[in-house]
């Protein structure tokens, strides 16, 4: 009788088996991580192409009669880690069950990071040269605008999470729609401290 049930219950499955899931890394912290690697090589192309220039070419940096403002870059990038401090404030507090500290670490987080792609707007606006008129000012352009374009992104994930902050959303139990988001704006801000000590002081 108990074979007869056994072959009853593989009748009824029908279609393959259920996929293997790890219980070491949850599946939407590795598909950030793996996205983050993917992401680290497309920088990884457009540093290769800087170093070109400046090592192989050892051509100036940047182009002649060209500047670039490293002192407001160095304010913005204070603006920048500022906010991943704050992303680790709101993270813990979430996960003490501060809510009120959380919601204002998210606003925190989500304004320095606007006021950071703000100012980098600005610098552009006030340059005085575009990406055309040469391979320095291209390769400028590429990096600080590719990073600009993960800022964005970035913004947009921090404030579907200040929205649900202030929703009432998220516990000490269930965080991780705050911690995925933040792995990758820290990410964010680690690449800017590269892109300005490259780009910028070297």
């Amino acid at each position: 009788m108990e074979a007869a049930s056994v072959s009853h219950l593989e009748h009824d499955h029908h279609g393959p088996p259920e996929a293997n899931k790890s219980s070491r890394v949850d599946p939407a912290m590795l598909g950030m991580l793996l996205f983050i690697i993917s992401e680290i090589m497309v920088f990884g192309a457009f540093f290769t192409a800087y170093f070109f220039i400046r090592v192989v070419n050892t051509d100036s940096w940047p182009a002649l009669g060209q500047e670039i403002p490293w002192a407001i870059a160095g304010i913005n990038t204070l603006i920048l880690i500022s906010s991943s401090l704050t992303l680790h404030w709101a993270l813990h507090s979430v996960k003490s069950g501060n809510r009120f500290a959380f919601k204002v670490g998210m606003l925190s987080t989500f304004l320095l990071g606007a006021c950071f792609l703000f100012i980098q707007v600005n610098e552009y606006i006030h340059l005085g040269y575009s990406p055309t008129e040469s391979a320095q000012g291209s390769i400028f352009y590429g990096l600080t605008g590719l990073h600009g374009a993960h800022v964005f992104i970035g913004l947009t994930l921090l404030l579907m999470v200040t929205v649900r902050a202030f929703r009432g959303h998220f516990s000490a139990e269930h965080h991780r729609g705050v911690e995925v988001p933040g792995i990758y704006w820290h990410f964010v801000d680690v690449m800017w401290v590269v892109v300005y000590a490259t780009i910028y002081i070297l």
